[in-house]
């Protein structure tokens, strides 16, 4: 069990590029600004009530 835990704990191991392919309407690219202790990215008000995906690049 403990090699299960090394690799999640590897560094490369999360910094592996996958590929996406995502159908939608719209895309817009904006940067994570600071919020407190978390990020914050401002959608378009039009955006509000609608399914959003966030992929990090």
């Amino acid at each position: 069990m403990s090699d299960e835990k090394e690799k999640k704990l590897d560094p490369d191991y999360t910094r592996r590029k996958v590929k996406f392919e995502v159908y939608g309407e719209e895309m817009i690219e904006k940067t994570v600004n600071s919020s407190g202790n978390s990020g914050r990215v401002y959608l378009p008000p039009e955006w509000i009530g609608t399914k959003v995906k966030v992929i990090k690049c």
